[in-house]
């Protein structure tokens, strides 16, 4: 896309309209940077699909462009699409230290062992191309969030990240108030700030809060107290390593992903945990229950997750017994809640007591609510506004609480993925598009997945597949074998004998019309065959399975 000199250009390729799969692109000329690459977890209709990841086309077409990759925090949200970006890129990556301790261990899984990563720490200035770029630190539910204050000469972009303005966060290190105000007072052109919470009135309660519910559900337990939480939300496993110490308890970490953060964490110094404490899940058996706490993955009922597998009694060395206390101490994401609920279920079934968020103040969100939202608005006193990570109501309800602040209605654009944004000193519009979408990831296969081939996965799951195996001449046009049918998923052939057979027929007679009127391509015969079948099979069932037509030829 042809940019005038001078001119900045904001383009977000994901994380707007959505939760999830976070990167935003800042352009300014020739050179490009880029904030953060996440990933996000599929919908229930993305039959099969492991993750989806943000189209790069764009970027993949201004390769030579792209200078730097900027992250804010470890999230898989925001750093989950690194390996697939790093495949295509060689260019420097920076973060602060755990950010990028969780992305490395991604790397080496994904076979990328080479990458430029480079640590940096709030307060820090780099320069790259046109671009000054400082790190603001910010609370979060992980430890090293910050945002990132983007200088270039038409103005300073403001990207806040994932935030929340607690003012007793665990690790004690406090949004740098400071730095916003000084921000806002040398003059903010654009901010982008976070709208999860954007339709929460009030102040997102502070972190240390579960800490004390933590402290209560400790003291009446009786047996084993299982806590189901997201492997990346250090905080929160910080304060439950805190709280089994002080009630004498040991700890074991079933679940990859959490073991995982936990070696990262604190082989970097962002988990203090005391010697002795963590036991090897095959040994809590050795400990009276009121002894042992279990950390695990789980919190938003994947099928395949160690919380998932104890609620249904399919754990190799966990087993949920009357007594035990679970709690899941993290919100459904918005899809999730079917999931959570028939976890949530099984364990009651099974005789736990479940604490989770709807009933306990089990669990508090990283993210901020709308009276800091507007104190984060009245710190940097943008002339545009931006809103961003967030579904389009989320946008919508941001966008309203900055006209509510004096934000001109003109400077404010909520933008779709794709959207560019052009400002110069003195103007911002919007300047056309890119492309913009998802890429889905499954197995191996980065983007071979598509609309047809999900609409089939999906017609398969509905409704099942017809195979019709059958032999020609192809000279004479006489069924030499068949025509056989197959049938996965649509009947039970045992107990539908008689609709098998009238299906053969009406093949047969299929067959005899193609070669009566002269039709001799495979296609063609094929078709008449998928039509005449799929005809009578709706009629008989209201189904539409899907038909495959094998021909062979001798």
């Amino acid at each position: 896309m042809p940019i005038k000199d001078g001119r900045l250009q904001i383009i977000p390729l994901g994380g707007l309209g959505e939760i999830g799969k976070n990167m935003m692109v800042i352009k300014y000329n020739d050179a490009i940077i880029v904030i953060d690459a996440g990933l996000m977890f599929p919908e229930e209709e993305l039959l099969g699909i492991d993750m989806v990841i943000p189209d790069m086309s764009y970027l993949i077409e201004n390769k030579e462009k792209v200078k730097a990759v900027l992250l804010t925090h470890g999230h898989e949200d925001h750093i989950g699409g690194m390996p697939y970006f790093l495949k295509q890129f060689d260019v420097p990556v920076y973060g602060t230290r755990l950010t990028l301790g969780l992305l490395s261990a991604k790397l080496k899984e994904a076979g990328i062992p080479r990458a430029s990563l480079n640590v940096v720490a709030p307060r820090d200035v780099l320069n790259i191309g046109p671009f000054k770029i400082e790190f603001i630190k910010v609370s979060h539910s992980i430890p090293d969030t910050v945002g990132i204050a983007v200088h270039t000469p038409v103005g300073t972009v403001v990207h806040t990240g994932d935030f929340k303005l607690d003012p007793t966060p665990v690790d004690g290190k406090v949004t740098d108030f400071y730095k916003l105000a000084e921000l806002g007072e040398k003059g903010v052109l654009v901010l982008m700030s976070d709208s999860t919470n954007a339709e929460r009135p009030g102040f997102t309660l502070s972190e240390k809060t579960v800490g004390n519910t933590f402290e209560e559900t400790f003291r009446v337990a009786e047996g084993r107290i299982i806590i189901a939480t997201f492997a990346s939300n250090v905080h929160r496993l910080q304060q439950a390593i805190y709280t089994a110490h002080k009630f004498k308890r040991k700890v074991a970490i079933v679940g990859r992903s959490m073991l995982n953060v936990v070696e990262i964490a604190n082989e970097l110094g962002y988990l203090d945990i005391p010697d002795g404490l963590l036991i090897d899940v095959d040994e809590i058996n050795r400990y009276p229950h009121k002894q042992v706490v279990i950390l695990t993955t789980g919190s938003q009922g994947e099928p395949m997750s160690a919380l998932t597998r104890m609620a249904m009694s399919e754990h190799r060395q966990v087993e949920i017994v009357a007594g035990d206390t679970v709690i899941i101490s993290a919100m459904p994401i918005p899809g999730n809640e079917k999931l959570v609920s028939r976890i949530i279920d099984q364990l009651f079934k099974l005789g736990a007591k479940v604490i989770y968020e709807a009933v306990s103040g089990i669990h508090v969100s990283g993210h901020p609510s709308q009276e800091e939202l507007k104190l984060m608005i009245n710190l940097l006193k943008p002339k545009y506004f931006v809103p961003i990570h967030g579904e389009y109501r989320h946008l919508i309800k941001h966008a309203e609480i900055a006209r509510e602040l004096g934000i001109k209605p003109q400077n404010i654009f909520v933008v779709e993925n794709g959207q560019v944004l052009e400002f110069t000193k003195k103007s911002g519009r919007l300047a056309g598009k890119v492309p913009a979408g998802r890429v889905l990831v499954d197995g191996l296969g980065v983007g071979d997945v598509g609309n047809i081939v999900l609409r089939d996965r999906k017609q398969l799951a509905q409704d099942g597949i017809i195979i019709v195996v059958l032999t020609l001449n192809r000279e004479s046009g006489e069924i030499v074998a068949g025509p056989d049918i197959v049938t996965r998923g649509f009947v039970y052939v045992r107990e539908s004998e008689q609709l098998i057979d009238e299906a053969k027929q009406k093949v047969t007679e299929a067959l005899n019309k193609c070669f009566n009127h002269g039709l001799l391509e495979w296609s063609a015969i094929k078709s008449q065959v998928r039509d005449a079948l799929g005809k009578y099979l709706f009629e008989k069932t209201r189904r539409r399975p899907m038909i495959l037509p094998i021909i062979m030829e001798i």
